[in-house]
């Protein structure tokens, strides 16, 4: 399902390695970068021909449609505001979880429970940005290994854009997943840690379309 859309991935975590591993399957081209240039050059050998290395964060930022911010929550608001006139007319998807490990084991959230880190990155969002909430409902170990299931799983979104549809359910399918619009971005904290559509929340597992009809 390509398109001529061109993919930025900032960051290589576990969850923007998954990702990336999962484009790179299906011939899906994307750039990548961060902030370790020499790392991202390092890591990307294992992508081949699909992956071009941008100079930069902000190179890869002018260079793509579709930017994949796969970095900390508390990143996200400043970088997108660095880089705001880049980013401007573009999709900005955020997978972001705002959680900390716990001393004993786990995780806490580190805003309100009745918040979501989607939410609040909308709330301040500069114009002309569309902000996507998508890849953060698994864990990198299922986004990595359920990627390509048959029947395909499902990946989970939200955006206050509904134009984003064909170019998110593109990408989500070319990662290996079968996309799931469920509106806007009140719908964030579903599709957060904890949340009732997360993996490590009510939801508990990777779940095929027709079983997400049945948790909706």
């Amino acid at each position: 399902m390509h398109t001529n859309k061109k993919v930025a991935i900032i960051g290589l975590g576990n969850i923007g390695q998954a990702v990336a591993g999962n484009l790179a399957k299906s011939s899906r081209s994307f750039i990548v970068a961060g902030r370790d240039h020499a790392k991202v050059e390092a890591v990307a050998t294992q992508w081949g021909l699909a992956v071009e290395v941008a100079p930069s964060i902000d190179a890869a930022i002018k260079q793509a449609d579709l930017i994949i911010l796969s970095i900390p929550y508390g990143e996200i608001a400043p970088l997108i505001q660095a880089h705001a006139e880049a980013l401007r007319g573009k999709i900005v998807i955020d997978p972001s979880n705002a959680i900390a490990p716990l001393p004993e084991g786990g995780f806490k959230k580190v805003i309100r429970e009745e918040e979501s880190a989607g939410e609040l990155i909308g709330a301040s969002l500069p114009e002309g940005i569309r902000l996507v909430k998508a890849f953060g409902t698994l864990g990198a170990k299922s986004l990595s290994e359920g990627a390509f299931a048959e029947p395909r799983k499902v990946l989970f979104y939200a955006s206050n854009c509904s134009s984003v549809q064909g170019d998110i359910d593109a990408l989500i399918t070319d990662a290996g997943f079968a996309p799931l619009y469920l509106g806007g971005l009140e719908h964030s904290i579903r599709l957060e840690v904890f949340g009732s559509l997360h993996e490590f929340g009510a939801l508990g597992k990777t779940v095929t379309l027709d079983e997400a009809k049945t948790v909706l």
